[in-house]
């Protein structure tokens, strides 16, 4: 007879499940269809001859299975000999496919512009434009795809962007006003990497790990006619960076030389340019509700548009549980709490931040609040469906009764360690940290709560 699974296990079980929904390749691969006279993305057909190439660019951490999905899609047809391409990928993620190349554009858990992922631009940029209008251009869309598909406006250099990028990511900015400054200082960003293609038809594929998934601010929207400004990223720059001078002259030269908002792509002829969003963090939180139902839960949705700061976030969570746990929720043990987003940890409020993540930090937030509480048969899970929570090998952290018994025994104190955001060798120590390796997709955070 099998064991009844422990309720971390069955947490676990419930989060895989929303990771699993969003598996890069199936999400393609279902969306593309072919007959010999004609090639259908998301409904929108396209007829099809020998002549007609079709080129896969893209970037970003799930690109590996997005590119996959393609290759599984279109084999056997008459488009397999006709496909080529080129994607940017994290280092981990890179494998051997038949026709398109993954190449490794930055190290794993180090999300910034690297020389390699500016190398990888260029390439994507020269292949995009040697197209002939009779040709089909497959743009993959993932989260991450801004720090793998850098291509810095002249006169701003890579260290320029790496040390802006830092900048605001230690200010506590948010996806957006980050992505606001990045789309100013890039030449792909912003819909330039449309406005660079010289083919027929360019459809993204676009799989989306940001709030309310706005097509602009997916990995910088590289296909997606910008709304920002110059005069927007300044203003974002001076109000969350403390120095001014510590922003680099070459990047307020070109804020000051680039006035003009573009309101629509720019091309000197028509190239139809369509956005088409595969996968979000609704379609995680779907199946894991459809999981936990499964296994006789009760669900409370905090819906999948959750920001803020981590460790309220994580606070938000203990506290719903103790409710549960005494029987004053909305619904009746056991219960499952489902939350999704993407919270931000602010670096600014300590001079030597330690070693962590926000899906971490939620965690440990949560083990502070029920540090003095008598409760039992809770679980808290935080991770990011990429595997990765900040520069670690985590995806994120779990926290049950005896995980929190062990930080008692070793007399951890979580307070310190958030003070200092350091959550991973909390912990570590008392083996609270959930590591799965890179997923290969990206639908931002997916948080698990059970109560028995």
């Amino acid at each position: 007879m099998s064991e009844t699974p422990s309720i971390t296990e069955r947490a676990l079980q419930i989060w895989h499940a929303g990771v699993k929904a969003v598996d890069s390749e199936a999400l393609v691969r279902n969306a593309i269809q072919v007959t010999d006279n004609e090639l259908t993305i998301c409904g929108h057909s396209i007829p099809i001859h020998d002549q007609k190439k079709l080129l896969v660019v893209g970037a970003g951490k799930a690109g590996s299975g997005m590119a996959a999905g393609v290759e599984a899609a279109v084999k056997g047809s008459l488009l397999e000999k006709q496909l080529l391409g080129w994607v940017n990928v994290p280092a981990d993620c890179v494998r051997p496919l038949e026709r398109i190349h993954l190449h490794a554009a930055r190290p794993a858990s180090l999300n910034e512009p690297t020389a390699k992922g500016v190398f990888g631009s260029k390439q994507i940029l020269q292949q995009i434009s040697s197209l002939s209008p009779d040709d089909i251009c497959l743009v993959l869309i993932s989260g991450g795809g801004s720090a793998l598909l850098p291509a810095p406006l002249p006169p701003v250099t890579l260290e320029d962007k790496q040390a802006v990028t830092r900048l605001l990511m230690s200010s506590g900015a948010s996806i957006q006003e980050l992505n606001c400054v990045r789309k100013q200082i890039s030449e792909v960003k912003g819909g330039r990497l449309a406005e660079a293609a010289t083919c027929g038809t360019l459809i993204a594929l676009v799989i989306s790990d940001v709030v309310g998934d706005p097509l602009e601010f997916i990995a910088s929207g590289p296909t997606v006619a910008d709304t920002s400004t110059p005069d927007e990223a300044a203003e974002i720059l001076k109000r969350l960076v403390k120095d001014p001078q510590q922003v680099p002259a070459t990047v307020w030269e070109v804020l000051e030389n680039n006035r003009k908002p573009s309101s629509e792509l720019k091309k000197s002829y028509q190239t139809r340019v369509i956005n088409q969003i595969i996968g979000s963090n609704a379609t995680a939180l779907a199946a894991a509700k459809q999981t936990a139902l499964e296994l006789g839960y009760e669900i409370y949705s905090m819906g999948s548009e959750n920001e803020g700061i981590a460790a309220e976030i994580g606070v938000e969570l203990a506290e719903v549980c103790l409710e549960f746990y005494a029987g004053r929720g909305p619904i009746m043990r056991p219960a499952c709490v489902l939350s999704g987003g993407e919270p931000i940890v602010d670096l600014s409020s300590t001079q030597n931040p330690g070693k962590g993540g926000r899906n971490q930090e939620v965690v440990l937030a949560a083990m502070q609040r029920l540090w003095n509480e008598e409760i039992s048969n809770v679980c808290i899970l935080s991770g990011g469906t990429d595997g990765e929570d900040g520069p670690t090998d985590a995806a994120g952290g779990i926290l049950d009764t005896t995980i929190l018994q062990q930080a008692y025994t070793l007399q951890l104190d979580p307070d310190a360690f958030l003070k200092e955001h350091n959550s991973y060798p909390c912990l570590a120590a008392c083996n609270g940290l959930l590591k799965t390796g890179a997923t290969q997709t990206n639908v931002m955070d997916l948080r698990v709560a059970l109560v028995q």
